[in-house]
């Protein structure tokens, strides 16, 4: 399937694997690339020296494109940056910050610059500053997410219908109907994450891939509105931060609350009670742990069956 996607970042399908904090390495992002996706190493929970190790690795195990994702507020920006370029990265996730501020930087050096939203308003800046793509990301997603809490289906029609440049859709999304409905709501890719955060490949801990799978319905939720909203599996964590909300603790209590490293010690250490454990809404969906090119194959054959059926059906009006 050739699309404006698939023509950008030159791979063979328009699904591209989320850039998740402690899930997103050399290992999955090559797997997805090798499969014919677009695979992402995510920075954001990596020194710059990892994340030089994880390019170098990365294009040792595919000769497919990938790419790098950078959360904007990150403390080594500067640095990341500067490996990014030496290290020859071609395609760039930005997020979680102002894409004004690197996205001429990284166009002025050959680099494709993608930048994350959750709303029209950062939409238009983000076209406007000059990125190639963006990835609207609805409120069903896991990690950090938009506190206007717009879902997928609704963010998606909003912001194709104010921007001119390609739109990943994001949110929800881990399954061929899930990704059909993105497309006819406007968008011309998708970018998936919990589906791959439970990937063989993916560097999350056995246990918190586990809880992942073993979740229900309504077991996550977004939680630290007034800090950073961040969607999170249930645990005894997440429940201090309920509890918290609930009596109205301010940004200096829930700072305290979450401290350092809860995200690490949840998703990659293995800690299921006091860690952070970033997840979205579709984990209730997820039942198995598989490589991730039997997950990208199978999200692909569900999406073209379904199309057909579609197209098949016939509907009274």
């Amino acid at each position: 399937m050739a699309n404006k996607i698939t023509e950008l970042f030159g791979i063979k399908y328009p699904i591209v694997q989320a850039g998740m904090v402690w899930c997103s390495g050399w290992r999955l992002a090559s797997a997805v690339a090798n499969a014919g996706g677009l695979g992402i190493i995510g920075s954001g929970s990596m020194y710059p020296d990892v994340l030089r190790e994880h390019i170098r690795k990365c294009k040792a195990a595919t000769s497919n494109p990938f790419a790098v994702n950078v959360p904007l507020l990150y403390p080594n920006i500067d640095e990341i940056m500067q490996i990014i370029v030496e290290e020859g990265v071609q395609i760039v996730f930005t997020s979680a910050g102002n894409p004004a501020t690197w996205t001429s930087f990284l166009k002025d050096k050959g680099i494709i610059v993608v930048h994350v939203i959750a709303n029209t308003k950062f939409a238009l800046k983000a076209e406007s500053c000059g990125v190639d793509a963006i990835v609207a990301e609805g409120f069903e997603a896991g990690g950090h997410n938009g506190r206007e809490e717009t879902t997928t289906m609704c963010l998606i029609p909003m912001v194709r219908r104010v921007v001119k440049i390609p739109v990943i859709a994001a949110g929800g999304i881990g399954s061929g109907s899930s990704m059909l409905a993105a497309f006819a709501l406007g968008a011309d890719g998708v970018q998936i994450g919990s589906a791959f955060a439970v990937a063989e490949e993916s560097s999350a801990h056995p246990q918190f891939k586990n809880k992942i799978i073993t979740a229900a319905e309504g077991d996550t939720k977004l939680r630290m509105k007034k800090l950073v909203p961040v969607r999170l599996l249930r645990n005894e964590f997440a429940d201090m931060i309920a509890q918290a909300e609930s009596e109205g603790a301010d940004i200096e209590r829930l700072t305290k609350i979450l401290g350092r490293a809860r995200a690490k010690l949840g998703m990659f250490e293995g800690d299921m009670e006091q860690g952070e454990l970033e997840i979205g809404q579709v984990s209730a969906m997820l039942n198995e742990i598989k490589p991730a090119s039997q997950i990208l194959n199978r999200i692909w054959e569900e999406f073209l069956l379904e199309k057909e059926r579609l197209c098949n059906s016939t509907i009274s009006v």
